[in-house]
C-alpha cells in the first residue's frame, strides 16, 4: 500500500520520520548544552569515561531509545538511537560506547530470554550498566568467520571461553561484554556461518585480561586487546541457540552500521560548521575566504554529500525497524556517510590552513575519529564488495 501523501507530494511517512528525528535531537541538545565539546575534551585529557554525560542521557531516557518500554526502555527503534548518535556528534561529543551498546542490545532483545533482557539490557537504559562488544580478532580481522576464540561446553552445562579479541572500544569501562565466539571450530563445520554463538559475560569474571592499545583517536573510550583464559561462563550466558549466532550477529552489525553513519553525519556537519564560521571571518586579502569558489565549492559539495548520506541513513534505519532486510541499505548508508564526513573534515582543514593543525582550534582533533569511520566498524572496501556482489550481482571479489 502506498503511504498517504500531503498536498506537497511528500509522504506523511517521511514527515513522521523527520519529526521523530527532530524530537530526539532537541532532547539531546538539552544534555549537550550541559556537557559540550570542552567537557569531552577534558575527559579525553584525563583519560576517563564521560560518566556525567552518560548518566544525564540515562536520566532523560535517551539511553533507553530502541528498547521497548516493557523492558525499561523508551521505545522507538534504531532510527531513534541513530538520531541520538548524530545529535551527540553534531554537538562535538561523539561516543563510541553508544555504537557498541546499540548493536549489542539488538540480538538480546530479539532473541534473549526475559531474564537475559532484564539482566543485561534494562540496566543499560538508565546508564546504571554499560555493555561493550567483541568480535574482531588479531589474525582473522574482517573475516570474522575465521575467528578462533572458542567456547566449549562443560559437564555442568556451562561454558569455558578461550581466545582473544582486539580493537574493543570501552572494555575498561564496561560492566558486560557481548562476545562472538565459536562453539565449533571453523574447520569442523559444513558452512562457515555454522558454529558461531553470542555470549554475554560479566567483566568481573576471572580470566579476563585487558591490554590498552596505543590508538590515537580523540574519543573518551580507549581501545583494548582482550584475552580470555579459561573464563567460566554459566549456561545462560549464551544468547539464542548455540551454534546459530551468525544471523543474530548480523542483526546487531546492521544496526552498528547505522549508528556509525549517524556519528559520521554529526561529525561532518560539526566540522563543516567550523569551516563556514572561520571562512566568513578570515580575510587575509580583505574579503572573506568563504567567498573564494575553490573553498566555497568544496564546502558546498561536502554539505550536499552529507545530506544525501543522511537520507540513505534514515531510510535504512526505517527499513530495519520495519523488519525489512536492511543489510544493503545499512552498508550503503555507512559507506556514504563516512566518505561525506571525511570530505567535510578535509574541507575544514583546508579552510583553516595552518591553523587547522593547531590543537587549540579543535579541527585536527576531529580528523582521527572521522577518518576511522572509513575503516571501522567494517572497512568501506568490504562494504563495496557486499554491494557489488549482493546488490549488483557481480562475482565475489575476494
Amino acid at each position: 500500500m502506498n503511504a498517504p501523501t500531503t498536498p506537497t507530494g511528500r509522504t506523511t511517512a517521511s514527515s513522521i520520520i523527520q519529526s521523530r528525528i527532530r524530537d530526539i535531537q532537541e532532547a539531546a541538545r538539552g544534555v549537550t548544552k550541559q556537557y559540550p565539546r570542552s567537557y569531552i575534551l577534558q575527559c579525553i585529557k584525563e583519560d576517563r569515561f564521560p560518566d556525567e554525560l552518560w548518566r544525564e542521557l540515562g536520566k532523560f531516557g535517551l539511553l533507553g531509545l530502541s528498547i521497548p518500554e516493557e523492558h525499561g526502555g523508551s521505545g522507538g527503534g534504531v532510527l531513534e538511537i541513530t538520531a541520538l548518535n548524530e545529535a551527540l556528534a553534531l554537538a562535538g561529543v561523539p561516543t563510541l560506547f553508544l555504537v557498541v551498546t546499540g548493536l549489542a542490545r539488538v540480538p538480546i532483545v530479539r532473541h534473549g530470554t526475559k531474564e537475559q533482557i532484564a539482566r543485561y539490557v534494562t540496566p543499560t537504559c538508565t546508564g546504571e550498566k554499560k555493555m561493550c562488544f567483541a568480535i574482531t580478532e588479531p589474525n582473522a580481522g574482517t573475516n570474522s568467520f575465521a575467528m578462533t576464540t572458542l567456547a566449549t561446553r562443560n559437564a555442568d552445562g556451562g561454558w569455558t571461553l578461550n581466545g582473544q579479541k582486539v580493537f574493543i572500544s570501552g572494555a575498561r569501562d564496561a560492566d558486560y561484554m557481548q562476545v562472538v565466539a565459536r562453539t565449533a571450530k571453523a574447520g569442523e563445520v559444513a558452512h562457515r556461518t555454522d558454529g558461531m554463538s553470542l555470549f554475554v559475560l560479566d567483566m568481573k569474571t576471572p580470566g579476563i585480561k585487558l591490554q590498552q592499545l596505543n590508538i590515537q583517536v580523540e574519543t573518551a573510550e580507549r581501545q583494548y586487546m582482550v584475552f580470555f583464559d579459561n573464563v567460566q561462563l554459566p549456561a545462560d550466558a549464551v544468547i539464542g541457540e548455540p551454534g546459530k549466532g551468525a544471523k543474530l550477529m548480523f542483526e546487531g552489525l546492521n544496526s552498528e552500521r547505522l549508528l556509525a553513519a549517524g556519528a559520521a553525519l554529526g561529525l561532518g556537519d560539526y566540522a563543516l560548521g567550523k569551516a563556514v564560521a572561520y571562512s566568513k571571518d578570515r580575510k587575509p586579502f580583505g574579503k572573506p575566504i568563504g567567498g573564494y569558489q575553490s573553498l566555497q565549492h568544496r564546502m558546498a559539495l561536502a554539505k550536499a554529500e552529507l545530506e544525501a548520506a543522511r537520507l540513505m541513513t534514515y531510510d535504512a534505519a526505517d527499513r530495519f525497524d520495519n523488519g525489512e532486510d536492511a543489510g544493503a541499505h545499512a552498508n550503503m548508508a555507512k559507506l556514504l556517510a563516512s566518505r561525506a564526513a571525511v570530505a567535510a573534515i578535509e574541507a575544514t582543514l583546508q579552510v583553516h590552513g595552518g591553523y587547522g593543525f593547531d590543537r587549540d582550534y579543535d579541527v585536527v582533533t576531529l580528523w582521527p575519529m572521522t577518518r576511522l569511520l572509513e575503516i571501522a566498524p567494517i572497512n568501506n572496501e568490504m562494504l563495496m564488495n557486499y554491494i557489488g556482489e549482493h546488490v549488483l550481482g557481480l562475482p565475489k571479489s575476494y
